[in-house]
């Protein structure tokens, strides 16, 4: 069975928000209702009360939707307030933290890995592929609610950094900056499937916005003289 869930080998990619935030927050919550079983709390109960929490964050914050990928954006990223909100009271901040920060990045890890390492593997230019996914997902899946960055765009350097991420603005607005690590932790999840001698490019992205950086390096450079 194929593991590229979301269609990263096909070599036209356009990111679906749609379908990839129900997917990412329907894993969201099941995770959390998998590890509050384990420790002897009513997930079912808990998740119920999330969910509800949610949907009132998301009418509180309606003002902040710039454009349509705003409105799924405020949706992941509301999420983890509504489950961290939900489980701190009863796991404490750092518990609570880490626990939200899983159910994010754990429940699609493999998927996201896999497809994007076999889209590497079937692109002719493994370097050219992935700045491609970058440059669509820019569009249709950030949108307004980032500003973007780019000193270099050729064929050898593609360094894009945002200098500013609605992501965080949403968790400062409501309380909760320090969620923000947890939405930087997610990129981990294609970012482990890149191999530089494999793939002839290397990605750094040294700090970001959610650990006290200005602004979030992405940058994609080829390595040897090809």
């Amino acid at each position: 069975m194929s593991t590229d869930q979301f269609g990263l080998a096909d070599g036209d990619y356009v990111p679906d928000p749609d379908r990839d935030t129900a997917v990412l927050i329907d894993g969201f919550y099941d995770h959390i209702r998998a590890v509050s079983r384990e420790q002897a709390l009513p997930g079912d109960l808990l998740v119920t009360a999330m969910r509800a929490r949610h949907a009132e964050l998301e009418a509180a914050n309606a003002h902040m939707v710039v454009d349509e990928p705003a409105r799924y954006n405020l949706r992941i990223t509301l999420a983890l307030v509504a489950g961290y909100e939900t489980l701190r009271p009863r796991l404490g901040r750092e518990a609570a933290i880490r626990t939200v920060r899983d159910a994010l990045i754990k429940p699609l890890g493999d998927a996201v890995r896999e497809g994007t390492r076999a889209m590497l593997d079937a692109a002719p230019d493994p370097f050219e592929a992935l700045v491609a996914v970058s440059k669509a997902r820019e569009v249709y899946a950030f949108g307004e609610g980032f500003t973007f960055r780019r000193p270099a765009d050729d064929d050898r350097r593609y360094l894009l950094e945002v200098h500013r991420c609605f992501y965080h603005d949403v968790l400062v607005a409501n309380s909760a900056p320090e969620l923000t690590p947890a939405m930087c932790a997610f990129d981990g999840n294609w970012i482990e499937a890149i191999d530089p001698d494999k793939d002839g490019f290397r990605f750094d992205r040294v700090t970001t916005i959610g650990v006290g950086g200005t602004h979030c390096p992405f940058h994609f450079t080829r390595t040897g003289e090809g």
